[in-house]
C-alpha cells in the first residue's frame, strides 16, 4: 500500500502516536515515509501541530500540512469561523499523490473520526480516501463502548467500499480491566478486519530514540512490524 489513510473512532484515541508507530515501523524496514495532516485544528500559527510530533518521535519522515485553523473544533467548521477556505477531499487526495510519487508509503491522519466534516458540503476523509482507493487503518480505544464505535466506522468504510485495513488500539493499559481483555477477541468481529496492534498507555513519552527502537513490538507485520495479537491476547489472560 502506497497510501494508508489514519482514522480513529473518535478524539483522543491516539491517532497521532500510531501514526508515529507506523512511520517508525516503515522506516525500521527501510521503506521512505510520508505523512499528510490535512487540516490542523486548535493550533496556533508557530506551535507545533500533529505532524511535528510524529517527526519527533519518528523521525526521518517528510510532513506536510495543507491548513490550519486556530480553534479546536472540526476542520469544516474552524475553517468557516476562521474566514479562510476549508481541505476538501480533491486537495488531499493531490496531495497524498504528489508524495506517493516519491515516497514508499504516505501516512494520511485525519481529524477526530471517520465522518467529521472537512466543508459546508459534508465531505469527509471518506470520501479522500475513496479518492485514493486507499485502505483505512482505524485507530480505537481499549476499553467500554469501543465495539459499538468500531462497528460504527467499520460499516461506514463498508457503506463506501472502502477497505479497513485493520485496527489499532492507541493506547493498552499496564493493568487492562476484564472489558479491555475481552476487547482484544471482540474487536475483529466489530470491524471485520484483523487487529493489528496495541501501543502502551504512555507510548508517545518515551525518548524518540526509545520509542523508534520498540515501535515494531506494538504493531503486526502488516504493518511493518512483530506484534502477535493471538500472543498478545494469551499474555493479558495471565
Amino acid at each position: 500500500m502506497s497510501v494508508l489513510v489514519v482514522t480513529g473512532t473518535g478524539t483522543e484515541v491516539g491517532k497521532t502516536v500510531v501514526t508515529a508507530a507506523v512511520a517508525a515501523a516503515a522506516r525500521a524496514a527501510g521503506r521512505s515515509v510520508a505523512v499528510l495532516k490535512p487540516a490542523q485544528t486548535g493550533v496556533a500559527a508557530g506551535e507545533p501541530g500533529d505532524v511535528a510530533e510524529v517527526l519527533r518521535l519518528a523521525g526521518g519522515v517528510t510532513t506536510a500540512e495543507l491548513a490550519r485553523f486556530p480553534e479546536p473544533l472540526a476542520p469544516g467548521t474552524a475553517a468557516r469561523r476562521a474566514g479562510r477556505e476549508p481541505v476538501g477531499p480533491d486537495a488531499i487526495a493531490r496531495a497524498a499523490r504528489e508524495l506517493a510519487a516519491s515516497h514508499d508509503l504516505v501516512l494520511v491522519e485525519g481529524a477526530g473520526g471517520l465522518l467529521v466534516r472537512l466543508d459546508e458540503k459534508g465531505s469527509t476523509l471518506a470520501d479522500a480516501a475513496v479518492l485514493l482507493g486507499a485502505p483505512v487503518l482505524v485507530v480505537c480505544q481499549a476499553g467500554l463502548g469501543t465495539l459499538n464505535a468500531t462497528a460504527l466506522t467499520a460499516e461506514a468504510l463498508r457503506a463506501r467500499g472502502l477497505d479497513c485495513a485493520g485496527v489499532v488500539i492507541g493506547s493498552w493499559p499496564a493493568v487492562p480491566d476484564l472489558a479491555m481483555r475481552c476487547n482484544l477477541a471482540d474487536l475483529p468481529e466489530s470491524a471485520g478486519a484483523p487487529l493489528l496492534g496495541a501501543l502502551p498507555e504512555g507510548a508517545g513519552t518515551l525518548p524518540p530514540d526509545d520509542f523508534r527502537a520498540v515501535a515494531r513490538g506494538w504493531l503486526a507485520p502488516e504493518l511493518h512490524g512483530t506484534w502477535d495479537a493471538a500472543r498478545f491476547e494469551a499474555a493479558q489472560r495471565g
